[in-house]
């Protein structure tokens, strides 16, 4: 079709971390920041935190930059932003993510993550909305990832490449973030194919394997993370509790809207949260 560009993840025969390193470099001149020592991809609900982080060096359309997607889901940002924190550091926040679900394959997926750690990100942080399977929580709550389960039947590792994940969720950052706030909840996410919501049977297999959390996010992504050397933190905005829980039923204005209540909330949180990582 004319007019339309091809993203090169998309050929199989393409060097996914080598996309990344040029992404990282268009990203520097883009921003005229050489580096970006952490990195957030901000989920449904967590778009405020950018705005209290610090100084915004510059915001650049995440089209602009290869391999990167317009965000197909209402609440994603579609920008990548440099933002200085008051102790000098920059970070980089992603507000493009590219979900499984979306059919673009997993290394589009894993772009935003090997860009940042391309970019010089040592620490990542991965934000969601999701539905909660403890029944004490309310829309609103905030969970820290101790762990995850994969459902996706897919990695974003290819070859031989043997990668340990344990404490996957960095258990130092995990206890920085309760500086902040010690009553932080934490619990298993289990990411879901999507993009339809779980059946009341899933949900309570996945309780039943030890998750607390459900989405179709994250996971895949901290694995690229874990890969590429970085520390990863993990926070779920429960946006709903999970089919079954509450007899409620499910819907994406649902997450939105837990997600507008709770923005300026958990945004302070996780500003707060950057500055100590």
């Amino acid at each position: 079709m004319v007019g339309v560009t091809q993203n090169p993840l998309d050929d199989p025969n393409a060097d996914s971390k080598a996309v990344a390193r040029a992404a990282a470099e268009q990203l520097a001149i883009a921003t005229g920041v050489a580096r970006h020592e952490l990195a957030f991809t901000l989920g449904s609900g967590w778009a405020k935190a950018a705005d209290l982080m610090g100084e915004t060096v510059a915001e650049v359309p995440a089209t602009e930059i290869i391999g990167f997607s317009a965000p197909a889901v209402v609440g994603h940002v579609g920008t990548l932003r440099s933002v200085r924190l008051p102790d000098g550091r920059h970070a980089l926040i992603i507000g493009a993510r590219t979900h499984y679900y979306e059919g673009h394959g997993v290394r589009r997926v894993a772009h935003g993550v090997r860009t940042a750690a391309a970019a010089g990100a040592k620490i990542m942080v991965l934000t969601n909305g999701a539905g909660g399977i403890k029944s004490h929580w309310t829309p609103g709550t905030v969970s820290l990832i101790s762990d995850h389960i994969n459902l996706t039947a897919d990695s974003p590792l290819e070859g031989a490449t043997f990668i340990d994940l344990t404490d996957l969720y960095a258990s130092r950052l995990r206890d920085v973030a309760r500086t902040v706030d010690p009553g932080l909840d934490e619990g298993v996410y289990v990411q879901f194919r999507g993009p339809h919501y779980e059946t009341p049977a899933e949900v309570q297999m996945a309780k039943a394997i030890g998750g607390h959390i459900v989405g179709m996010s994250t996971a895949l992504e901290a694995i690229a993370a874990r890969e590429a050397g970085m520390e990863v933190l993990g926070l779920s905005l429960v946006t709903n509790l999970a089919a079954g829980i509450s007899d409620a039923p499910l819907s994406h204005e649902e997450v939105i809207a837990a997600g507008r209540e709770a923005e300026a909330r958990i945004g302070r949180l996780l500003a707060d949260i950057a500055v100590r990582l």
